[in-house]
C-alpha cells in the first residue's frame, strides 16, 4: 500500500502545479480585474505596490500552470509572498492564523516545492522547447 503514492507521483505533482498556479492566478486577478470579488470588485492601480503583486501573481500563477519557466516564476513568487508576510501580515502581528498571513505562508511553502522540482512531466515548456528552461 505504501507503494500506491510513488506509483502516483507524477500525477499529483501535476495537480499539484496545476492547483498552485490556478489558485495564484485567481489571486491575481482579483487585484488586476477585480475578479471574484477582490478588493470590493475593484482592479487596483498598476503602477502601485499592489498592481506589481498583482502582475507577479496573475502572471506567475498563469506560468506555473502552464509549466514554462516555472522555477523562475516560482522564485519571483516566493519572493514576493516573503515581502507580503513582512509588509503587510506581520505588522499585525506574527501569529498567522490571526494576521490572515497562512495562504501567504502557505504559497510560499508550495513555491519553494515548485522551484526544487520544476515543472514536472508534463508541461508546455517541454513542448515548446523540448527542455524545461528554468
Amino acid at each position: 500500500m505504501l507503494s500506491m503514492p510513488n506509483k502516483f507521483q507524477e500525477y499529483f505533482y501535476f495537480a499539484f502545479r496545476v492547483l498552485v498556479g490556478l489558485f495564484f492566478l485567481q489571486h491575481g486577478g482579483q487585484k488586476l480585474f477585480g475578479w471574484f470579488g477582490g478588493l470590493g470588485g475593484n482592479p487596483v492601480e498598476l503602477v502601485s505596490l499592489m498592481g506589481l503583486a498583482g502582475i507577479i501573481e496573475f502572471f506567475g500563477g498563469l506560468a506555473i500552470l502552464l509549466g514554462i519557466f516555472t522555477r523562475l516564476a516560482a522564485l519571483i513568487s516566493a519572493a514576493e509572498m516573503i515581502v507580503a508576510l513582512f509588509m503587510a501580515h506581520f505588522q499585525q502581528g506574527y501569529v498567522l492564523i490571526k494576521n490572515g498571513g497562512e495562504p501567504a505562508a502557505l504559497f510560499f511553502a508550495s513555491f519553494l516545492v515548485l522551484l526544487a522540482y520544476g515543472a514536472g512531466r508534463w508541461n508546455l515548456g517541454k513542448m515548446l522547447f523540448k527542455k524545461e528552461i528554468l
